[in-house]
């Protein structure tokens, strides 16, 4: 399923990056989802990417991740259900990560918002959950870091570059889409609670 996400976007961004009109139809903009009930937004837009760069990095990461929290989702509940929750979590996150955005923004007709980072944070933070001492290498740190740490690390800077609001990267996306990973994924198997912290020795 992980490359059939990425086979989708893909051809649908590259497309939209050629139609202006396509990709203002496609992309989230909590005004029009408000005034005109455009709803299809909250979804539309993480199938939509502002360039070559946004579209290669947010694939890439789903790429390196998204097999892994797969197969896991399989072994954890089989390969109906876990494809079936699989989904169900890539979905909600590009969903819930547009929540506080749009109740932020939906008086504001200039603000917009693409890209799949808020379901790709998802998965990436399943992964964490699943594989908490799994080693990640982070540009520019030339080690290995663990993945619990880069996770308290991520969610630390995405709200605090959320709050300071000085560039167009969505943090509260990235924010609320690796929350709704965390919980998502311990909600279908709480038991992976006490595996996390076995993982981490702390009982």
């Amino acid at each position: 399923m992980t490359f059939l996400i990425i086979g989708i976007t893909v051809i649908i961004s590259l497309v939209a990056m050629q139609s202006p009109e396509l990709f203002h139809k496609l992309s989230f903009s909590p005004w029009l989802i408000d005034q005109k009930k455009q709803s299809w937004r909250f979804l539309s837009h993480g199938l939509v990417h502002a360039g070559w760069a946004h579209l290669a990095i947010n694939m890439f990461v789903l790429y390196s991740f998204g097999s892994h929290v797969e197969e896991a989702y399989e072994g954890l509940f089989g390969v109906s259900k876990g494809m079936l929750f699989y989904f169900l979590l890539y979905v909600g996150g590009i969903l819930f990560s547009t929540v506080f955005d749009y109740g932020k923004h939906k008086s504001d007709p200039y603000y917009t918002a693409v890209g799949a980072s808020g379901a790709v944070a998802s998965v990436l933070f399943a992964s964490i959950i699943i594989s908490p001492t799994s080693k990640l290498l982070i540009f520019p740190i030339p080690f290995p870091v663990p993945a619990y740490i880069f996770g308290v690390l991520y969610l630390v800077y995405s709200a605090y570059m959320g709050r300071r609001g000085q560039d167009n990267i969505g943090h509260y996306a990235h924010f609320f889409g690796a929350v709704f990973g965390v919980f998502f994924t311990i909600l279908t198997k709480p038991e992976l609670i006490a595996r996390f912290g076995a993982q981490l020795g702390l009982f």
